[in-house]
């Protein structure tokens, strides 16, 4: 395998962990997310909590599709991964310009969102590189 190639696996097994490791603590854990965005009561927030699982499973199976899907499935998973984790990144960062999330919140889920962004990209083009 290439570097280009083991470069974008690398990447695309980083953001399925990464995936599978938000999702599992969306669905089982959203009080700790919650509390994150600075909810002193989080267990008085049930939408927030309804929200979190629901998006926790998700999260967790489109994890799973990077470890597991080949092929075209594969391409389609790597090719919609940055427009996922882009919307991520913007919207952390409009929450925190409309003052509905302190900078110190926003700071290390920004940082955690670009990264994810980051991962996508690099394994969307180390796989559509392989294809050429």
């Amino acid at each position: 395998m290439s570097v280009t190639g083991t470069l974008g696996t690398t990447a695309r097994y980083a953001l399925g962990g990464v995936r599978i490791l938000a999702g599992t603590t969306g669905l089982l854990a959203p009080a700790m997310i919650i509390n994150r965005f600075g909810d002193i009561n989080p267990a008085a927030n049930p939408a927030a909590i309804y929200g979190l699982r629901l998006f926790g499973i998700r999260t967790v199976l489109i994890g799973a599709d990077l470890f597991r899907l080949k092929g075209r499935d594969l391409d389609r998973a790597l090719r919609v991964a940055p427009i996922i984790h882009a919307s991520d990144t913007a919207t952390v960062l409009t929450l925190q310009r409309h003052k509905q999330l302190s900078p110190e919140r926003a700071r290390p889920l920004a940082l955690l969102s670009a990264l994810n962004t980051v991962l996508a990209i690099t394994a969307y083009l180390a796989a559509r590189r392989s294809r050429t």
